[in-house]
């Protein structure tokens, strides 16, 4: 099964092994960032740490022989398992712990009485339990007192060890006191069953991603010479042509040579209606065609495609930290040590405090060490951003990090760029208005010969017009391109200018009167037009309309239910911005908007006080983007603006903007909650331990579960539910 890939550039991804707790993590973390040029991040909840590092100052082998010099195992990922192996390992230890505690604590509750060698009996059945089934959180808490160091297994096996030790005094000494073997089994028994169910649960949450990376094919029928071999996708190289068959998938990203069929692309769009493509259309590794034969040319392979790189950014979100989280690893770092000290200050406490005897401090003792549980705070932030990222690339909604969640919750105001936002980007001429005097015909040569030179949307409309009513156009000499007015150049000896009335008023043309009229009423109606002019006289208007996207003011309304005030941002005139703004439903317009000042209004927004979001897709709106509070790119716009985002809408709609928002405020709020409920059970669960209200069992109990709950509150956000689209 594909991996993700090492990225380029120092940054790895490491799979950590051993680790138990939240402290775990936090050791391994401290300890990779004391190295030199080195910045990790080491995420329990999937078990790995992301690093970034300069490979000429420490070498990838430094960084896995500091994690093994500590206690941990490190490696590069070869594949993610593909079965519950590491739940597995708790699960034989359990059984076993479990039907061996059933008959303590029936001799030790119920049976005592009756049965006069109980406690010998118990004592052997206690002692495998203890040294077998407990036998992974006593290796751990060895090797952490070597390198100096507590964490969630230390308090484990003192735990169980002070009962086991403290019961075997007692029975061997002949002593008259109260054993604890049913406690040492039932604690071992408990913990086991919420680690196995954690593993459980941890593996649930990372499944979107799993999945996402099985979307992937495995082999591609590679056309050569005219013949068909299949080959492993590995081997495919950029240029390479591939057969893709109904029912199979895209091997890898590409553009299809030849052939026409309808391509199933949910599982990057999260959109379920088929594509028709045809030649010259782009493709995605792992689409599934559903009819029709594709012969398609390889432009993407291996981690540079589209699948590859949407993991790529799902993993490095998942590894990164929430400013809340950041507190609960500093509590985690410190918690189990203080435990300890707290658990050794409850005993001393009862002992000259209490008239209640040793077996009652001790019991009070131990209770403490049980029940405090850092795994919890630990799970917190890096499960529910697991699920939280993993369902958004399942709707093709990829959340850069956890510090986009917090901008969601922020934000009060959200800018969107017109074409190819709110519209479906394709411009198409709706009408030509030569000047008096001119010729549709003469206005068309003249104008298409010189946008043919241009690659903007507006020019490739009549360009596109021009060739497809009169064959081949003129070539255009000395042309320019005028950013955010228009382009200029010599057609067969004429000096001519196509854009805004602006660029005409620079070379001292005036539209006449009839032709302003013409222009206004067009423009009234939602048009874009542009001036044509030849040898120093307007020659007539061309009008494009950009159609909206269906789905748009369904858009708009849904940002606003979400208490955003949307915002047109467009280049075109006041006139056609607000005729567009009406029909989306849009109040407030920024019309006549050059490249270059996007991100000066979004600048401006922000200066008064507002908290912005931006929605572009094109290389013009990535300064725009990245100075925006939260940027959110269309996935079906250029790689530049995507880098410049924090949020990619892959699926290229609107809606999915609203989708994107829900979905990033849900995560935030159910890693808040986790973190209420951690941060709480320690400041109830301790205190009650210590004044001896909590017994050691109900504290194993408790502490087992509360790990429970905080995955199992994550994996809600599986069920998070996209409006008005389907899932």
């Amino acid at each position: 099964m594909p991996v993700l890939p090492v990225d380029k550039g120092g940054r790895v991804e490491l799979a950590i092994t051993g680790m138990t707790c939240a402290s775990c993590a936090a050791r391994i973390e401290k300890r990779l960032n004391k190295l030199d040029g080195v910045t990790a991040s080491v995420n329990f909840a999937s078990e790995t740490a992301s690093v970034s590092f300069d490979p000429g100052v420490v070498a990838l082998d430094q960084l896995i022989s500091t994690v093994e010099g500590i206690g941990y195992g490190a490696a590069l990922p070869r594949e993610l398992d593909e079965d519950d192996g590491h739940a597995r390992a708790y699960l034989l230890r359990l059984v076993l712990a479990a039907a061996v505690s059933v008959p303590v604590v029936v001799w030790a509750w119920v049976a005592a009485a009756r049965f006069g060698g109980w406690q010998w009996a118990s004592l052997g059945l206690a002692t495998v339990v203890v040294a077998y089934s407990g036998w992974p959180f006593h290796r751990a808490a060895a090797l952490n007192a070597r390198h100096r160091a507590a964490t969630m297994d230390t308090l484990i096996s003192m735990g169980t060890l002070a009962a086991w030790t403290w019961s075997v005094v007692v029975v061997v000494g002949g002593l008259h006191k109260p054993v604890y073997f049913d406690t040492a089994t039932l604690i071992t028994a408990l913990i086991l069953l919420g680690r196995y169910l954690e593993a459980r649960a941890k593996r649930r949450s990372g499944q979107a991603i799993r999945a996402l990376l099985e979307l992937g094919a495995k082999q591609a029928t590679l056309l050569q010479g005219g013949q068909e071999t299949l080959v492993p996708v590995s081997q495919l190289q950029v240029g390479d042509l591939f057969v893709v068959r109904p029912g199979e998938k895209v091997a890898t990203d590409g553009v299809v040579h030849s052939g026409l069929s309808a391509l199933d692309r949910s599982m990057l769009t999260g959109e379920p209606v088929p594509v028709e493509v045809g030649p010259g259309d782009e493709v995605t590794g792992g689409m599934v065609s559903s009819s029709g034969r594709l012969v398609v040319r390889a432009t993407r392979v291996g981690a540079e495609t589209a699948l590859a790189q949407v993991a790529r950014l799902v993993t490095q979100a998942q590894a990164g930290k929430a400013r809340a989280q950041r507190l609960a690893d500093r509590v985690s770092a410190v918690f189990v040590p203080v435990v300890i000290g707290l658990s050794l200050l409850t005993l001393a406490g009862w002992l000259v405090l209490s008239s209640a005897g040793t077996a009652a401090s001790f019991t009070a003792a131990v209770a403490v060490v049980v029940v405090a549980c850092p795994c919890a705070l630990g799970l917190a932030t890096p499960t529910a951003l697991m699920v939280g990222t993993g369902r958004g690339a399942q709707l093709g909604i990829v959340i850069k990090g956890p510090e986009v969640l917090e901008q969601t919750r922020r934000v009060t105001t959200v800018v969107l760029d017109k074409t190819g936002t709110l519209t479906e980007g394709r411009m198409q001429v709706s009408s030509l208005v030569p000047a008096d005097g001119v010729t549709e015909t003469d206005l068309l040569l003249l104008a298409a010969s010189v946008e043919d030179a241009s690659e903007h949307p507006v020019a490739r409309a009549i360009a596109g017009l021009g060739r497809s009513r009169l064959g081949v156009l003129a070539p255009p000499e000395e042309f320019q391109n005028r950013p955010g007015l228009g382009v200029q150049a010599v057609v067969e000896g004429h000096a001519v200018l196509v854009g805004r009335p602006d660029l005409l008023g620079q070379w001292a043309v005036t539209l006449p009167p009839a032709l302003v009229e013409e222009a206004e009423r067009l423009e009234a109606t939602g048009a874009t037009v542009v001036a044509v002019a030849s040898d120093g006289r307007a020659i007539g208007l061309v009008a494009l309309a950009d159609r909206p996207k269906p789905t748009s003011a369904r858009a708009v309304a849904r940002l606003r239910a979400l208490g955003l005030t949307p915002v047109l941002l467009t280049g075109d005139n006041e006139r056609t911005a607000r005729a567009v703004a009406a029909e989306m439903g849009i109040e407030r317009v920024l019309a006549n908007v050059l490249p270059d000042g996007k991100a000066a209004e979004v600048r401006r927004l922000q200066e008064a006080g507002e908290v912005v979001a931006m929605v572009g897709d094109g290389v013009n709106d990535a300064p725009a983007l990245a100075q925006a509070d939260l940027g959110l790119s269309i996935g079906t716009g250029t790689d530049v603006a995507i880098e410049a985002s924090d949020l990619t809408l892959v699926q290229g709609d609107l809606l999915a903007a609203a989708d994107a928002i829900r979905l990033a405020r849900r995560t935030l709020a159910t890693i808040k909650g986790n973190l209420v409920w951690a941060f709480a059970y320690n400041l109830v669960s301790v205190p009650l331990a210590v004044a001896g209200i909590i017994n050691p069992v109900v504290a194993a109990a408790a502490m087992a579960f509360s790990s429970v709950l905080v995955v199992s509150n994550s994996l809600r956000l599986r069920r998070f539910q996209p409006l008005g689209r389907p899932a």
